[in-house]
């Protein structure tokens, strides 16, 4: 952890809504005038697309169905406790981006799912924001963890979240429903050793929960909107939480315990930025202090 080099780390499931959280970071940044450097988890994955399709084909013939970029062999751990050491050292490190699609790669003269050249992060940015799957992760080989300094977890209810992925890869990356279960299925052993744990060294988790029936989430025509749901916000340490100014800021919200917020869901994009801009101000007070 640095006061120096703040690292922030937003970490979800695949469909989970990282990228909500990242907006209201973005938001909260520009009116501050804090100058950010984002990362995406993605880059930090071990094999491009097309590696990566052969790579499961070949532990499929082995009997290993549950290879998977949930786990520790799909993906640079240790290069990412890297990055996140050496950025709170010095405010620099080692970064690439993953091209998800033709416009991303365009630029770049490579075909999408491949990952550009890795780079040094550009001295001078004021914090480091990490989005993803693996922000808070620890193994036997890797802390990644241990230097963040702001940890946010996003984690709707399972049902839920399969719900975002299934419409989220049908439409956008052109997936088949069968595919996308099958997905879901084979990265379950992984979910359960290396994602769900992170969300206890969390330091705010934000999770959304419909107040309709999800109860089947394969045949779900609709993703829930946020007017269908309440959001659950828990704090890892309630004693830095002004829960008064929260609640009469969130009408309609109340406290199930001492160290947790259920408001409407509607009001996410709210809750995130009363919420964050002080923390992100904490971080930021701290780093000029010392400059």
């Amino acid at each position: 952890m640095s006061a120096k080099h703040p690292v922030v780390a937003v970490t979800g499931s695949s469909g989970a809504g990282t990228t909500t959280v990242k907006t209201a970071f973005q938001h909260i940044f520009r009116r501050e005038g804090i100058n950010a450097w984002i990362v995406e988890g993605d880059a930090f994955h071990r094999y491009d697309r097309a590696e990566m399709k052969a790579r499961m084909e070949e532990a499929e013939k082995k009997g290993n169905r549950h290879f998977s970029h949930f786990g520790p062999e799909a993906n640079l751990f240790e290069e990412l406790e890297e990055l996140f050491r050496t950025y709170g050292e010095t405010g620099t490190g080692k970064v690439r981006k993953y091209l998800h699609n033709e416009e991303e790669a365009a630029p770049y003269h490579l075909q999408p799912g491949m990952f550009t050249p890795w780079e040094d992060i550009p001295e001078g940015t004021d914090l480091l924001l990490y989005e993803g799957l693996h922000g808070a992760v620890v193994t036997d080989k890797a802390n990644v963890a241990r230097y963040a300094d702001l940890l946010i977890g996003v984690v709707p209810i399972i049902n839920l979240e399969w719900i975002q992925k299934i419409h989220r890869d049908k439409k956008e990356r052109g997936y088949s429903q069968e595919a996308i279960v099958h997905t879901i299925l084979r990265r379950m052993p992984d979910y359960v050793h290396y994602i769900c744990p992170q969300f206890s060294r969390t330091h705010v988790n934000f999770q959304r929960v419909p107040t309709v029936d999800t109860s089947n989430p394969f045949i779900a025509r609709d993703i829930p909107t946020p007017d269908e749901s309440m959001l659950v916000i828990r704090f890892r340490n309630p004693k830095e939480i002004d829960f008064p100014y929260l609640l009469s800021m969130l009408h309609g919200s109340f406290m199930s315990r001492p160290n947790t917020i259920v408001c409407p869901g509607g009001k996410m994009p709210l809750a995130m930025e009363l919420i964050l801009t002080p923390m992100i101000w904490k971080l930021v007070h701290q780093k000029r202090q010392i400059r």
